[in-house]
């Protein structure tokens, strides 16, 4: 399948890609890519091996002559964010991506691409495939579960990488070099709340939220986009002076992706099921018009249950929750005053549910700065214990503190300059990029990161322009081929 990948260009990258996108890698389900390419290093007589946590290394000799030069690490993780369209059927453990060109953009069909990182996975390969580069020693190191936790990298076997020098290849922005990136955690709750069973009178209908654009929760977190958990929690509100309570919730899949969907099912009097549909048409044009320009496709509605459930929330504790998560904190807390135009702190309500009366709730909060972090889990702590809930915070990982003066990002700049006539942005991003806890790790290793432009990261919407991948690759091969003199 995905046959077309391999007349792209550059076809060693590509044809790569079309491995990803033929081996299924949601987070958590890498092994199976980890034995095929373990399989194409033996093939290559490249060593491999993989540390305790099962992240991967390839390695390939330098270069006769340029043995002394320092080592260079090219990462990637492999695993991508499993998205797809809430009508179409795809099993990610299971099923390949099935991709297609469209106006010079790769896209997969109502799913997620995979680009985030599968294109930059797939330069590393192609660099230790490339028989004609000249190159110093070269690791190319592909962690595990970035998208879902991060667990690779923090789980990362400290002593064990030899290169001083590493070039993240994660990054969705053309023409641009981060340098920078913010920490972040993930905060869970968990409680279980009283319920009552449905009076004779109480109808069951579901409350839907879809047609959101969704997106990355730190790149995109500050384009205005809905977040559909947020605004079914204000329609529930808005249907509380109705007497309804729920019964169940279900609200987006991955705590790093903007919810698109949300979905509850409510108890609500047989007498207040016409107004709950007035109230339901005046919401919806008043949050399309909040939405307009941003997110315009916000679709609000109100079905019957296909069954009617034995059970919902008490009153009180319904009117509890929902005000909970109405004053919980959500999107952009604080723009930076130290890196303009780049967001601070943030906070995704990423995954809600409701079931049986146990509540779970996970949001991914990131920071520039960790005591910033801290505070928004604090106050989620705070909020949360006033219903009885229990709180913890998983997953946390520190930022990368940007190093404006390093060798390495002048060498780039320079390159950049050289291979495409302009000069490259210097950024800082507001995302979980895995070099803080690798700098983390391995303490004085200098580090950037760049890559092709990828729009819609984390959304069936993900796309990449071809073009800009032979931009990214180019100036890849430049600057391992310059790094690869020996230090003076």
């Amino acid at each position: 399948m995905n046959a077309h990948l391999e007349q792209l260009s550059p076809r060693p990258l590509w044809r790569h890609f079309r491995t990803l996108c033929n081996t299924p890698r949601p987070s958590g389900h890498e092994a199976a890519l980890v034995a095929r390419l373990e399989a194409w290093a033996d093939a290559r007589g490249l060593a491999h091996d993989r540390d305790a946590a099962g992240n991967l290394r390839l390695r390939k000799p330098a270069t006769p002559g340029r043995e002394a030069a320092p080592g260079l690490v090219l990462q990637g993780h492999l695993d991508m964010v499993a998205q797809a369209n809430a009508d179409h059927p795809h099993d990610f453990t299971r099923d390949p991506l099935d991709t297609y060109v469209e106006d010079g953009w790769l896209h997969a069909r109502h799913t997620t691409l995979g680009a985030d990182n599968g294109l930059g996975v797939a330069a590393a390969l192609a660099v230790l495939e490339a028989d004609d580069l000249i190159h110093g020693p070269l690791e190319a190191l592909f962690t595990l579960e970035e998208e879902s936790s991060m667990g690779g990298a923090l789980h990362l076997a400290e002593g064990w990488l030899e290169g001083r020098r590493l070039l993240n290849l994660d990054s969705e922005d053309r023409g641009q070099v981060y340098i920078g990136c913010a920490g972040g955690a993930d905060v869970v709750v968990d409680a279980q709340l009283p319920t009552a069973a449905l009076a004779e009178d109480e109808r069951a209908l579901v409350l839907s939220v879809t047609g959101l654009v969704g997106g990355h929760s730190g790149i995109d977190i500050h384009k205005g986009r809905g977040n559909a958990n947020r605004l079914l929690v204000r329609v529930l509100r808005s249907l509380e002076a109705l007497d309804a309570r729920l019964v169940d919730y279900r609200g987006g899949t991955l705590r790093n992706a903007l919810p698109r969907e949300a979905f509850a099912t409510l108890a609500l009097p047989a007498g207040e099921v016409e107004a709950a549909r007035e109230r339901l048409v005046a919401l919806e044009i008043e949050l399309r018009d909040e939405l307009a320009g941003a997110d315009d496709g916000l679709q609000l509605a109100l079905t019957p249950a296909e069954a009617r459930p034995a059970e919902a929330l008490t009153r009180d504790a319904s009117r509890l929750l929902i005000a909970a998560l109405h004053a919980a904190p959500c999107g952009v807390e604080r723009m930076s005053v130290d890196v303009p135009g780049v967001v601070e702190t943030s906070n995704n309500l990423g995954v809600v549910s409701l079931a049986g009366g146990r509540f779970h709730l996970c949001a991914l909060v990131r920071s520039l700065r960790d005591s910033a972090t801290a505070d928004i889990a604090d106050r989620f702590r705070a909020l949360f214990e006033l219903i009885g809930a229990r709180t913890r915070v998983e997953n946390a990982y520190p930022g990368w503190t940007p190093d404006p003066e390093s060798p390495l990002l002048a060498r780039f700049c320079e390159l950049h300059r050289a291979r495409l006539g302009v000069d490259p942005e210097i950024k800082v991003i507001h995302a979980g990029l895995e070099c803080g806890i690798l700098g983390a790790k391995y303490p004085g290793m200098e580090m950037i990161s760049f890559g092709p432009l990828i729009r819609g990261a984390h959304s069936p919407d993900e796309r990449v322009e071809i073009a800009s991948v032979e931009e990214f690759w180019a100036v890849l091969c430049s600057l391992v081929e310059d790094l690869s003199r020996p230090a003076p």
